[in-house]
């Protein structure tokens, strides 16, 4: 159960830095007036919208693997076996000093009542 949790956390990880790096990649909606006065975004790789497309596209799978990932944590975490564990239970005994019984002739056991 312990691999399973650490793929998963792997993968959330992955997938919420992807989330992030695509978000950055991508243009804000003012950068399309300066591709509509010919700034080149139609030699771009993917064609003059395809890298739009694209990131977004990815950007929504990367964030359904996120969110995919979240819901399988919560799930594998809240299944595991609880163990009743205290911080008192990591803490060592007392040495108690041995009990030493009192000497014949005290006079402790005469207490008046």
């Amino acid at each position: 159960m312990e691999i399973l949790h650490s793929v998963i956390l792997i993968m959330h990880i992955l997938a919420g830095v992807g989330v992030v790096g695509l978000v950055l990649l991508q243009h804000g909606k003012g950068a399309d007036m300066g591709a509509a006065f010919g700034s080149g975004a139609s030699g771009s790789l993917f064609g003059a919208t395809g890298s739009a497309n694209f990131l977004s596209r990815a950007t929504a799978v990367l964030a359904a693997v996120f969110f995919v990932t979240s819901l399988g944590l919560s799930y594998v975490s809240s299944s595991r076996p609880t163990r009743a564990t205290s911080v008192m239970d990591s803490v060592p005994a007392p040495k108690l000093a041995p009990d030493v019984p009192a000497a014949p002739d005290s006079k402790a056991k005469e207490i008046p009542k």
